[in-house]
């Protein structure tokens, strides 16, 4: 909560081995993502960021607001926990904030990806293959570049499955890094929290 704001929702523990900051995707706000819960450790503490115009957090969402709102969150638990590994998840499009902290001076220990695209413009053309695309988003969150650089464990999700967001486009940003650890799970785009599919971890 910088300068006492309410920026997410949070389940601590005491004691936590890791920190994970949560960016979700487009539907919905922070407080509809206690189905994720499961899938982490008991002694991990999970933020659940909540992106300027959604829930009750002022603001208008766009590329440079919420990359800005993923970024000091991401500073502040540092700054909080500067002896715990802090590591990010990102799903669907918040994999586009998630792969923008990877150029952060200080780098997320781990990121996981669920559901993640190699660019936004790449899955925007899918859906609107009429239209020059490239042209028109304003927003344009481009994974492939935000990674290159990155060293940190990466491990990427995708859905065999998916509607929102073809498994190709995880699969193109986890060819784009070999050390990428890349699991295919059953399902389309929003059953990922379904029966435990997905296992989040950080392995020190």
């Amino acid at each position: 909560m910088p300068e006492g704001k309410l920026i997410g929702c949070v389940r601590e523990t005491t004691a936590p081995k890791t920190i994970w900051l949560f960016l979700h995707g487009n539907g919905g706000q922070a407080s509809d993502r206690v189905y994720a819960l499961p899938s982490f450790s008991n002694h991990d503490s999970v933020y659940i960021l909540e992106y300027p115009g959604y829930g009750s957090r002022p603001g208008s969402p766009s590329m440079s607001s919420i990359n800005k709102a993923a970024t000091q969150a991401y500073e502040a638990l540092r700054s909080k926990f500067p002896q715990v590994p802090v590591c990010i998840i990102g799903e669907s499009i918040g994999s586009g904030p998630a792969s923008f902290l990877a150029k952060n001076p200080l780098p997320p220990d781990k990121i996981v990806l669920i559901l993640p695209f190699d660019t936004l413009a790449n899955v925007a053309a899918v859906h609107y293959s009429y239209l020059p695309v490239k042209f028109l988003l304003q927003d344009n969150w481009d994974n492939v570049a935000s990674l290159s650089d990155y060293k940190g464990q990466l491990e990427i999700f995708g859905a065999r499955a998916d509607t929102i967001v073809p498994i190709r486009h995880a699969w193109a940003l986890a060819d784009s890094k070999p050390s990428a650890i890349f699991h295919i799970i059953e399902g389309d785009h929003n059953d990922w929290a379904n029966g435990l599919k997905v296992t989040i971890r950080y392995n020190n």
